[in-house]
């Protein structure tokens, strides 16, 4: 009896439920038989807008690579073969192999800016063993086009002399960019400066009142001058507040610029002799107020330089490519010989300094010729600018710097 209860309670439990759907079904036939015209302009609105997207403006090479059986022959590593994260602000990508000449024909592939296109074509072969290839790539929209140059190159000891005589605005004509010029004349931009991060605070400052600029009044010529900067509003909000005037061997990497900071800096180049010491010129004046990362005022506290320089393995036990970045670049485990400027007094008169590297890890002749070491030589204009602590208005130049090799040879390229 109760189970004939609970059936018959079932079906009209169920009876009503198939009612209530079907109401609710002839309801939206109703509704949509009825206003039907209004559905569809809806839908046909909404493709409409999707379809008048604007194309993308943007016409860059993030990425360059080669690939191909037997290729890594013809470079020291094999990360050699990839480029990753190209600076914006450079129409030059060249890859260092062990000899040009016995290159043969091979294809470079990209990776572009969303949509654009690449001429001539992603992945097509060309002969680099002589001179460089040109490639333009055109913006999805077809509205902006780039030129770069891909060029291929035996690894050249960089200068040991620089007196920064050599620099130019940037793709972009906002910031300075330094370079120096090899026996061939060809400019070589190992130099960088957290100047196309300030970009993104201050986009309409003049070139002149970046962080890094040159200055008229070296020891003979030009020099660099290193200023600490407000970086206004935007650092602020985002708890940078200051931009330290910062010139360092490498590249910037300007993707991690809202993200990790410490990141942007790439820091060192490969070098295929030993350093013993640094030595060069500065003048330093120190900011009136010093502040932290909120910007708050911290009394008695005076801003100093930074003037160091690190030699480190480039690659881990793996073969895995290290670069020493903003956050580990003196505490790395891959760092073998360190020197710094300890002492660097405020002074308004050119002073020399000189820092002497200090190591006991043996060095490896092979793992040297085969650019195995990278050196970084960093100069800042607040010693603690990395956490965004210091004082606006801190000033540091520089000129004639010159680097001591164990072997006593000097490779003079004048910049």
């Amino acid at each position: 009896m109760c189970k004939g209860m609970k059936k018959n309670r079932t079906f009209a439990a169920f009876s009503e439920f198939s009612d209530i759907l079907g109401d609710i079904l002839n309801k939206a036939t109703i509704f949509f038989m009825r206003y039907s015209y209004y559905v569809l302009l809806l839908a046909t609105l909404l493709v409409s807008c999707i379809k008048s997207e604007p194309e993308n403006k943007e016409c860059d090479i993030l990425e360059a690579w080669v690939e191909g059986e037997n290729l890594d022959q013809y470079f020291s590593q094999k990360t050699d073969m990839r480029i990753e994260n190209i600076p914006s602000s450079s129409n030059l990508i060249t890859f260092t192999v062990r000899n040009r000449s016995a290159l043969p024909a091979m294809a470079v592939y990209f990776k572009l800016t969303p949509g654009a296109t690449v001429t001539p074509a992603n992945g097509s072969i060309h002969d680099f063993s002589q001179e460089p290839v040109t490639y333009t790539v055109t913006s999805e929209d077809g509205n902006w086009k780039r030129t770069y140059q891909v060029d291929f190159r035996e690894g050249v000891q960089p200068t040991n002399s620089y007196d920064f005589d050599d620099y130019e605005l940037s793709a972009n004509n906002k910031y300075y960019v330094w370079f120096y010029k090899d026996d061939n004349g060809t400019k070589n931009y190992i130099w960088a400066s957290g100047n196309e991060g300030y970009m993104i605070a201050k986009p309409s400052v003049p070139a002149e009142d970046y962080p890094t600029v040159p200055d008229d009044n070296g020891v003979d010529g030009k020099c660099i001058r290193l200023t600490t900067r407000s970086t206004g509003n935007w650092g602020k909000t985002f708890k940078k507040p200051i931009a330290a005037g910062n010139f360092y061997l490498g590249a910037f990497d300007v993707s991690y610029a809202l993200t990790n900071t410490l990141m942007c800096t790439q820091m060192g180049i490969p070098y295929t002799q030993e350093p013993v010491k640094i030595t060069g010129y500065y003048k330093y004046t120190p900011g009136p107020v010093f502040t932290d990362k909120n910007f708050n005022e911290i009394p008695d506290r005076i801003d100093l330089p930074s003037l160091y320089s690190v030699l480190y393995y480039n690659h881990d036990e793996a073969g895995g490519e290290i670069m020493l970045h903003g956050d580990d670049v003196l505490s790395s485990p891959y760092i073998i010989r360190k020197a710094e400027v300890l002492s660097t007094p405020a002074t308004d008169q050119w002073t020399k300094f000189e820092m002497t590297f200090q190591g006991s890890t043996p060095i490896d002749a092979k793992l040297l010729a085969d650019r195995g070491y990278n050196l970084a030589l960093v100069f800042s204009s607040s010693k603690t600018g990395d956490t965004f602590e210091g004082a606006v208005g801190s000033t540091l130049y520089i000129d004639n710097v010159e680097i001591t090799f164990k072997s006593g040879e000097t490779t003079e390229l004048t910049q």
